[in-house]
């Protein structure tokens, strides 16, 4: 799919990667509604962009309002919005509520919002939506905060198995899974760290919306994720049976 000329929502657009990635589709020629919890960041990343975005706030752990952000019928969706590892408590010791406002908005959110997108896609022609993952998702070693992990998890797995929509719809759900971001918080929380604990460099900003842009663009791949980690190239993951 082309970007240029087409309409993008972008969820978690104020701040971080969401930032980068909308600035990366206006600049290749998207029109961007920018959707976070967070006005006055938004309307930041608004002004970086220009005309060609636009700020809806929206709390996507609230389905009226990711209806009401998707009723735009965007060609491209970029779930984008999660995080949480970084708050404390964490389960088991996070109550109830706390640990499923997690999964909702790490998990339960984008699913809702590409349910909500495909018949819109399917009737204009196709559509792509990109779920953002992470590392904290991959393998079976211990993290920090159980909840996000297993959402990520689940995220990439949800994305695996919509692979048929391609035929079905027209349209492509991929995954980008990056490893530690240099967003700005990134660069900031590995600075923080004693010399012998920050690890390789942080993944690039440019990898990541590189990577969301191929994912976008080519037209066979579908049901497909980007692996973005800190000490190799992105990686194409590979389709196991």
């Amino acid at each position: 799919m082309r970007i240029d000329g087409k309409r993008a929502v972008v969820t978690g657009a104020a701040v971080g990667t969401g930032r980068a990635i909308a600035q990366r589709l206006a600049a290749e020629g998207a029109e961007v509604v920018l959707a976070d919890i967070d006005e006055e960041a938004g309307a930041e990343t608004r002004r970086s962009i220009g005309p060609a975005a636009t700020f809806v706030r929206s709390d996507l752990r609230d389905d009226d309002a990711v209806a009401e952000l998707l009723a735009c019928h965007p060609d491209i969706l970029i779930n984008n919005a999660g995080g949480g590892p970084q708050l404390r408590p964490c389960f088991p010791d996070a109550d109830v509520a706390r640990w499923t406002a997690s999964l909702e908005l790490n998990l339960r959110a984008p699913m809702l919002a590409t349910q909500l997108a495909l018949e819109p896609m399917r009737r204009a022609g196709g559509g792509v939506v990109i779920n953002l993952g992470s590392t904290a998702g991959l393998g079976y070693q211990p993290h920090v905060s159980p909840e996000y992990s297993a959402a990520k998890a689940a995220l990439i797995r949800f994305t695996s198995t919509l692979a048929p929509l391609k035929e079905s719809h027209g349209v492509r759900v991929n995954c980008v899974v990056p490893d530690w971001v240099a967003t700005e918080r990134g660069l900031a929380e590995q600075a923080a760290l004693p010399p012998t604990e920050r690890g390789p460099d942080l993944v690039p900003l440019q990898t990541l919306t590189d990577a969301v842009v191929t994912l976008i663009e080519s037209e066979d791949l579908a049901g497909r994720v980007i692996l973005l980690d800190r000490e190799k190239p992105p990686e194409l993951i590979p389709v196991t049976r």
